[in-house]
């Protein structure tokens, strides 16, 4: 099953519907707590927020978390997004009894295909009993750094191969669950030395090496996964020092036209310090989207949300 995710972030009502309302549906937005801010729901509720994402800070007891979702109301020309990090190992924001996977990598090893599928089905079943719609899984970044301190074990392997089969059987099992699988992170965040929630990573890789490794998933995930994340990481033989996030070029020139993707692009969050620290949340908004992000990120500052949907 192919999950059309479109009508998430395309109007198609009265061209007087508020610029305020339309720019709200390009966000994705994070809070603190378990009480979902009232400002928050009157966005959703107003059809100007393009969905919303919950980390394990929100997370009580899943009857807990169910009637936290179930608040969030949209109307049907908006509808809402809701989202999760549960990749597996040690990026899963649920623990038991939602069912728990090894890190990707260890997944992998199993040599089974099947497997990854049918687990990533299972798993994709309880988010959506819980009311999610969307799991931003799987990685697709090729580990080829050893020293890599945030991709690691949620890779699938060290070569474009292996993710292809395992992340794309992952993302299968997903929306035969009924949930929309991201593919994460593009164009590739599995050879940097530094942590973009930290810092501002850059890889001098040449064009060819781009197209061998990093780029193959991305490719291969092509009609078989229905969103995208950025990376904010510079690729100077593609942009010299401009985050992939905020590049045309990566983000519309090569992703869009190159690679002819054609589903949703997601910005990674903008509060991540490779971007928070050189450009500003509000900046990097309206730059994501001017590059061609669909929608962006905005994890856990809602003050945030609201000046960056005004800017």
């Amino acid at each position: 099953m192919r999950l059309d995710l479109g009508i998430l972030f395309r109007y198609d009502g009265p061209v007087s519907s508020s610029l305020e309302r339309l720019a709200g549906q390009a966000f994705i937005v994070g809070f603190p707590g378990r009480e979902a801010p009232e400002d928050l729901l009157g966005a959703a509720r107003d059809g100007a927020l393009g969905g919303v994402i919950l980390f394990k800070r929100n997370l009580g007891s899943l009857a807990e978390t169910a009637r936290l979702l179930a608040r969030f109301e949209a109307p049907d020309d908006a509808p809402l997004m809701v989202a999760v990090d549960q990749e597996g190992g040690r990026v899963a924001r649920f623990g038991p009894p939602l069912l728990k996977l090894p890190p990707m990598r260890a997944f992998a090893g199993a040599r089974n295909p099947g497997l990854v599928e049918d687990a990533a089905a299972l798993l994709g079943r309880q988010l959506r009993a819980l009311g999610f719609t969307m799991d931003f899984a799987p990685v697709l970044d090729v580990d080829t750094n050893p020293a890599n301190p945030v991709i690691g074990d949620r890779s699938f392997g060290a070569t474009p191969d292996e993710v292809i089969e395992y992340a794309l059987a992952f993302a299968r099992g997903l929306e035969d669950a009924g949930i929309a699988s991201c593919a994460k992170h593009f164009p590739g965040h599995g050879d940097t030395d530094l942590d973009s929630h930290v810092a501002l990573p850059r890889l001098a890789h040449a064009r060819e090496r781009l197209d061998a490794v990093e780029l193959a998933p991305f490719r291969a995930a092509r009609g078989v996964v229905p969103s995208l994340m950025s990376a904010h990481v510079v690729f100077e033989s593609l942009a010299p020092g401009v985050p992939a996030t905020l590049s045309k070029r990566v983000m519309t020139d090569l992703l869009r036209h190159e690679l002819a993707w054609d589903g949703l692009t997601i910005s990674d969050d903008l509060e991540m310090r490779a971007i928070a620290d050189h450009y500003g949340v509000e900046a990097a908004a309206t730059g994501a989207i001017e590059a061609g992000c669909d929608a962006v990120l905005v994890c856990s500052d809602v003050a945030l949300f609201h000046r960056a949907r005004a800017a």
